[in-house]
């Protein structure tokens, strides 16, 4: 996809990768770049920085009534969708231990909030015969989120739910992609380091942390190549192929490593 003259919507746009990828987006020439988070105030805030082709919304991407009418009022506002982009999530930095409203909150962010974006953009797509929906999965997708069980549990999910649009709608004319960036440089990443997160400790002891801005560069060349994974980690690649093919070293590598950390 060129984002010439096409029409995106962001989720999560306040911060992080979403703003960098508004920006990004309009740097491409974008028609509309829609920043919707449920800061309405930081949302306004990154739209005024990107320029006149951003509009800010106020979004619960938890609730399916409000996902809808991002999609209705972005359509009535600009004519279509060409590119959602359902990237807001949320880290619990706990294990099985997690309350169940930690467990659900993740469910509903990281899942089920692809599903409502799914749901209420993909039937004006396939009227048009186009579009593209960009799930922003994370490496733990692939992999595993040491010391998060919801984060590795729900982003296996979001990879998954991916997978299956892009099989079910890609002959319909709907592109599908899963960006899967380990360590970026965000407040998630800050938050996790500050309050001891033990997979935050393993991101920053493996040096690869990317910026919010070399992950929409990343995107960028993703979506212009229609990849279904886009890693802007290319080491992600070669450690889900260690994984696939030797899980038990794979494991043990990982506790050998979570063991330094702690001690």
């Amino acid at each position: 996809m060129n984002l010439t003259d096409r029409v995106a919507v962001i989720t999560g746009g306040a911060g992080g990768i979403g703003a960098a990828l508004a920006r990004r987006f309009a740097a491409e020439g974008a028609a509309a770049v829609v920043v919707a988070d449920l800061d309405a105030v930081a949302a306004a805030a990154v739209a005024e920085d990107v320029g006149p082709v951003a509009h800010a919304v106020a979004v619960d991407v938890t609730v399916e009534d409000q996902v809808r009418e991002l999609v209705a009022d972005t359509e009535r506002r600009y004519g279509r969708i060409d590119l959602f982009c359902a990237n807001a999530g949320v880290s619990t930095g706990a294990g099985v231990e997690a309350d169940d409203a930690d467990w659900d909150r993740a469910w509903r962010v990281n899942v089920l909030h692809h599903v409502y974006a799914a749901r209420a953009a993909l039937p004006g797509m396939l009227e048009r015969g186009g579009g593209y929906l960009l799930h922003t999965c994370s490496a733990a997708g692939v992999l595993t989120a040491v010391g998060d069980a919801p984060y590795t549990a729900t982003k296996h999910a979001a990879v998954g739910f991916a997978e299956w649009l892009a099989i079910t709608y890609r002959d319909r004319g709907v592109r599908v992609s899963a960006l899967c960036p380990q360590g970026v440089d965000t407040p998630m990443l800050a938050d996790g380091l500050a309050s001891g997160h033990l997979g935050a400790q393993v991101i920053a002891a493996s040096g690869a942390v990317l910026t919010p801005d070399q992950v929409a560069d990343a995107t960028i060349a993703g979506l212009a190549e229609e990849r279904f994974l886009i890693l802007p980690h290319p080491e992600v690649a070669g450690y889900a192929l260690r994984r696939a093919q030797d899980p038990d070293g794979w494991q043990a590598g990982l506790r050998k490593l979570v063991r330094r950390l702690r001690a």
